[in-house]
């Protein structure tokens, strides 16, 4: 689905732009079956370790893992994209109907940034240890970027995998605030990164709830924030990164690739196995060493 140019320039006045039915169950489905099959296997196998008192197999996606995770909390840590690695969530990058959009906005030489995630946002007060890092405060996408990134392009791509509602914790965002660049943020502990008070756009927030479909296009510098999960459904969703080939991504220490190019299609990265592998070598290397992905100030 290419953009019109109309919709180009709403996405460059408002800083977002939000795409009704822009993909179709095909799409989404095989992402979707892929997380069933992993949690149907982790659940036989936490039932098997005396872990699970049932299977829980009669429950809908969007509520099996309240289930599990009740008793058990050892599944929900597993399923962020680069943790996962699943087959269908790869394919999904370098989805067509998905592209097609970002290149409208992005152009023809496309980069997959690192910074992507899968989101299983369990109901409040369910989340292991206490804090939900799915449940993000008022921050912007360019804040939570190394500043090599600042001067660069980058389109966050939002998508809920089942309906996002406000009950269950959809995106607010701020619209027409992206025009004033970079705001000072700062890292609160059981937070994460957020806008300093002062620096707040004085806008009314616009709340975006979202059925599977949909797709969400955000400018890195529109202020936006996840609000707790108060229903009984799991919020699952997708954020993901594009940009510019050749441009930094600000996680130098994670893995980016080329996931369409007009000009040289044969840069185009298509290797499941080496996306794994190079996803496998990166945290390892990472781990234990202190780099700090987000660039500002911890406060109490």
């Amino acid at each position: 689905m290419k953009l019109t140019p109309e919709q180009a320039a709403q996405f460059a006045e408002d800083g977002y732009l939000l795409l009704r039915g822009a993909l179709t169950a095909a799409d989404l489905d095989p992402i979707i079956a892929e997380y069933e099959e992993y949690i149907d296997r982790r659940a036989g196998e936490l039932l098997a370790a005396g872990h699970l008192s049932a299977l829980y197999a009669d429950e809908s996606f969007d509520r099996r893992l309240i289930s599990i995770c009740r008793e058990d909390d050892a599944i929900y840590k597993e399923l962020d994209i680069m943790r996962f690695r699943g087959r269908a969530s790869f394919e999904f990058l370098c989805n067509d109907r998905l592209l097609d959009m970002v290149e409208s906005l992005v152009g023809s030489e496309i980069t997959c940034s690192p910074i992507q995630h899968t989101r299983a946002k369990l109901p409040a007060g369910l989340t292991p240890g206490g804090s939900d890092p799915h449940v993000a405060p008022w921050h912007q996408d360019a804040g939570v970027t190394w500043e090599e990134a600042d001067p660069h392009f980058i389109l966050t791509v939002w998508l809920p995998l089942c309906a996002a509602t406000p009950e269950n914790g959809c995106l607010q965002i701020l619209p027409r605030a992206h025009g004033n660049g970079l705001v000072q943020h700062h890292i609160k502990q059981g937070l994460g990164t957020v806008i300093v008070d002062d620096e707040m756009p004085q806008i009314a927030p616009l709340t975006l709830p979202m059925d599977k479909g949909d797709v969400l296009l955000l400018d890195k510098q529109t202020p936006h924030r996840s609000t707790p999960n108060h229903a009984d459904t799991v919020r699952w969703s997708m954020d993901l990164r594009y940009q510019p080939t050749g441009t930094p991504t600000g996680r130098p220490f994670h893995p980016d690739f080329v996931a369409r190019s007009r000009s040289n299609p044969a840069s185009e990265l298509r290797d499941y196995d080496e996306w794994c592998r190079q996803w496998e070598e990166a945290l390892a290397k990472v781990q234990g060493r202190g780099i700090k992905a987000h660039r500002w100030a911890v406060v109490e």
